[in-house]
């Protein structure tokens, strides 16, 4: 799969160098060309503009801080029309560590579907610090990790095979409405990081697979 990443940090070095070993072909573009060159050249990834991730990918990655979510997407155009565009973002104010939601208390997710129109988006890898997802593979206990995800159906296909190569194992959290839940979930884990936690502290679920009925309020 071609993969197009909007951001060269830390998050993209992480996720992107797993997706390169399980042999995907990879494009950063970032808001500073020289960042996202030194990182490309580091992981064996190609670099570019923005627009040029967002037309390279067959999917696309969104790993930017929340305050310059408006600039990247603006910059890449409407080239994420159509595509699956995954959400790895928090929008947290870390001075209370609150939620920082947007039109109508929509998620950071749900945001970059206004204003990428026709772009298929999922939340996906939010819940752990980039040093997680550079584990080779991310288990715990001799379990792989299960991340949840959320979004357009269209979109989930994509997202899965990305879990997947990771040698994690994806848990559907519901439709892009969910992203608001996991962004939530999420503040508890960065509020630990900040208080000096380990950055391999995560959510484990006790299984990804289903066990049994499903449950009915009564």
């Amino acid at each position: 799969m071609k993969i197009g990443v909007l951001g060269a940090g830390m998050m993209t070095e992480s996720l992107a160098a797993g997706w390169i070993r399980a042999g995907h072909d990879v494009l950063i573009g970032g808001r500073t060309p020289e960042k996202a060159e030194a990182l490309a050249k580091r992981i064996g990834a190609r670099a570019g503009t923005l627009r040029d991730a967002a037309e390279f990918g067959d999917a696309v990655l969104v790993a930017v801080r929340r305050e310059g979510l408006e600039e990247t997407l603006a910059a890449a155009g409407g080239a994420l029309a159509g595509k699956p565009v995954i959400d790895c973002g928090n929008a947290v104010d870390v001075s209370d560590f609150s939620q920082v939601t947007y039109q109508d208390g929509t998620s950071m997710a749900e945001e970059i579907a206004r204003l990428a129109p026709g772009a298929h988006v999922v939340k996906a890898f939010n819940q752990a610090h980039a040093s997680v997802w550079a584990m080779t593979p991310p288990a715990f206990d001799g379990r792989p990790l299960a991340v949840p995800f959320a979004g357009d159906e269209e979109a989930k296909p994509a997202a899965r095979t990305l879990i997947t190569d990771l040698g994690a194992e994806p848990l559907d959290a519901g439709d892009l409405r969910q992203a608001r839940n996991l962004e939530a979930m999420a503040i508890v884990v960065i509020r630990l990081l900040f208080s000096g936690y380990d950055p391999h502290s995560v959510f484990a679920f006790a299984s990804p697979g289903r066990t049994a009925e499903a449950f009915t309020s009564r």
